[in-house]
């Protein structure tokens, strides 16, 4: 992931805020074998469920999004984790091989 994707979805993620949005930022915080997306990707969501970024390459973003909903009006961040030896990951697509966690914090 480039630095000015990066930059991209922190922007985006401050414009929502400016404009009175709720927001959430998810981010890979550790990956395990083949993982779609390093360390340190992010994938920035609005309450209306807009999102920029990534934290998988597709197959995991639906549950994460979702999450991040969550967080957004509980503001209790939470650490997901997906694999290949988790049922819910097979369900929402994570086939690659690897594990992957991912932080989700409410963003003010």
């Amino acid at each position: 992931m480039s630095s000015e994707q990066t930059i991209d979805e922190l922007a985006r993620l401050g414009e929502w805020l400016h404009r009175g949005d709720k927001a959430a930022l998810a981010t890979v915080v550790s990956t395990w074998g083949s993982s779609p997306r390093p360390v340190g990707s992010h994938l920035a969501i609005n309450e209306n469920g807009e999102f920029l970024g990534s934290v998988s390459g597709g197959c995991i973003e639906g549950a994460v999004v979702a999450e991040a909903l969550e967080v957004m009006v509980d503001g209790n961040p939470r650490v997901l984790e997906f694999g290949v030896s988790n049922e819910e990951a097979w369900e929402v697509g994570l086939s690659c091989g690897g594990a992957i966690k991912v932080y989700i914090e409410r963003v003010q």
